[in-house]
């Protein structure tokens, strides 16, 4: 603990993010520079806040396990280096988790129980992005190569941790990716001004100098089929997310108009390298954003900065409080409101209110959204409050409601492996489906997460893999299981 008055004299203190009426105008990330440059004058008092607790729950609300009073003592005595070698230790992808998770390590860090929490998040994009700006990020070549191969299916965030481990771990990978670039949803599904694609693609040029294979415009199950896999492969890994989106089945879904939130958002990141035919487009209009996540936020921004006339987001669900409930003590992760970067951009938010039918003109096209507010009964359903029905005009409907588990067509079904009762791949306690040799990580067994979680799961089943293929225990680092969950009570 390097300075042990420093959580008394210190105030919390986070970047500031460019002007909104200017961002709207780019698709620049929010923060002048990168998020890490805009916290640098800030990161050494912050990172002295950090109380070195006995007991550190910051390392219980992050899965990684992330070594974080390590970090912040050597960011204080100015140890960037072993800084950045620490963060790297538990964590393959930090610059991601910085700026896209949440931070459940800042709602259980000890400090948030009477004061402001530790910037936790801050610190950790500031190591990283410095280290990327001083050349000290560099390729980890294995030792040895075990003339074992692996095939790796998708390429979000927990498939590109497995294949980082295992490659490292000297086996042979090669990376699926039926898109035409790898990077799954960080590259297409979330948008440049909350992570620039060069953040990708950075990471992405360390991983082939390792070793790492990447294959893309490949769908599994199509182009090649299961058995071939089993075939080339001495094991197979499944990263292929929580892809199939939540429906909304009311009267008017079929109008021209109303899309699911990720037809729309690869759309728009596409279209800032070249041209996409017949885009989703939000400009001059008003749209209807369904849904109050994280999904929900990145259609506000991109609609904004494409010019919608106006952007309105319903969610089903009260507002929430803006401290946290007794309901959800410390340190879990409480349900309280909060402002992304998008909604200080611009646009509305209606809490309690449920669409009951989508309207349309002549032509086949939405033209307004009928809702109505909502209120929970006694068996938990929600049930609309007489006399508050209404339309609200919408020439776009985006729905935002979050996904139902991976696609069950292709690789699933032709393999037969076993679902839950959710409709994710069952996994053992090594990650191993129900079909030997193959294994699964990340959304597709655990369902919709965060980033952070996503990550977890490609170490942990990276450590599966690697004592599959070996016949004995792996070295590999194992931070979670496959049934462990976010705490919560």
């Amino acid at each position: 603990m390097a300075d042990f008055k420093g959580f008394m004299k210190y105030p919390r203190e986070v970047a500031v993010r460019r002007p909104a009426d200017e961002r709207v105008d780019d698709w620049d990330e929010v923060y002048p520079g990168t998020p890490g440059e805009a916290v640098l004058p800030l990161i050494t008092t912050q990172a002295a806040r950090c109380m070195d607790c006995g007991v550190p729950f910051c390392h219980n609300g992050c899965p990684l396990g992330n070594l974080i009073p390590e970090w912040n003592d050597l960011i204080w005595r100015g140890e960037w280096q072993v800084a950045l070698d620490r963060l790297h230790a538990t964590n393959n992808f930090p610059e991601f988790t910085g700026r896209l998770c949440p931070a459940p390590c800042e709602t259980a860090c000890v400090e948030g129980i009477h004061r402001d929490p530790v910037t936790i998040k801050n610190v950790e994009v500031a190591i990283v992005d410095k280290g990327w700006d001083d050349l000290r990020v560099t390729p980890q070549m294995p030792n040895w190569h075990t003339l074992k191969t692996v095939a790796v299916v998708g390429s979000g965030p927990s498939g590109l941790a497995v294949a980082q481990q295992l490659t490292r771990a000297g086996h042979s990978v090669v990376v699926y990716e039926r898109a035409d670039a790898p990077g799954g949803l960080l590259r297409y599904g979330i948008p440049n001004f909350k992570l620039e694609k060069s953040v990708v693609d950075r990471r992405l040029k360390q991983m082939r100098l390792e070793g790492t294979t990447f294959k893309t415009g490949v769908t599994i199950g199509e182009d090649i089929t299961g058995e071939q896999l089993l075939e080339r492969f001495d094991a197979i890994v499944l990263a292929i997310g929580s892809t199939t989106p939540r429906e909304l089945p009311i009267p008017g879904r079929e109008l021209r108009g109303v899309h699911q939130a990720m037809e729309f958002l690869p759309q728009a990141t596409k279209a800032l390298s070249g041209e996409v035919p017949d885009q989703i487009m939000a400009t001059g209009k008003d749209v209807v954003v369904i849904g109050g996540g994280d999904t929900s936020n990145d259609c506000l921004g991109t609609a904004l900065r494409q010019g919608a006339r106006s952007v309105l987001q319903l969610e089903i669900m009260p507002h929430p409080p803006t401290t946290r409930p007794d309901s959800q003590p410390w340190p879990t992760y409480p349900m309280i409101y909060r402002i992304s970067s998008a909604n200080e951009e611009g646009g509305e938010r209606l809490y309690s209110a449920s669409s009951s039918e989508f309207l349309g003109d002549d032509q086949g096209n939405v033209r307004a959204v009928r809702l109505s507010e909502v209120r929970r009964e006694a068996n938990g359903r929600f049930a609309p409050v007489p006399g508050t029905e209404r339309e609200i005009d919408a020439q776009l409907v985006l729905l935002a409601m979050g996904f139902v588990g991976p696609e069950k067509s292709g690789l699933v079904s032709e393999l037969d492996l076993e679902l839950d009762r959710r409709g994710n791949i069952v996994r053992d306690e090594d990650f191993q489906t129900t079909v030997p040799g193959v294994f699964a990580c990340g959304d597709a067994g655990r369902g919709q997460s965060l980033v952070v979680w996503a990550i977890a799961e490609g170490r942990s089943c990276a450590h599966g893999v690697d004592a599959f293929l070996n016949g004995h225990p792996s070295p590999l680092p194992r931070p979670i299981g496959p049934q462990v969950r976010q705490l919560m009570l």
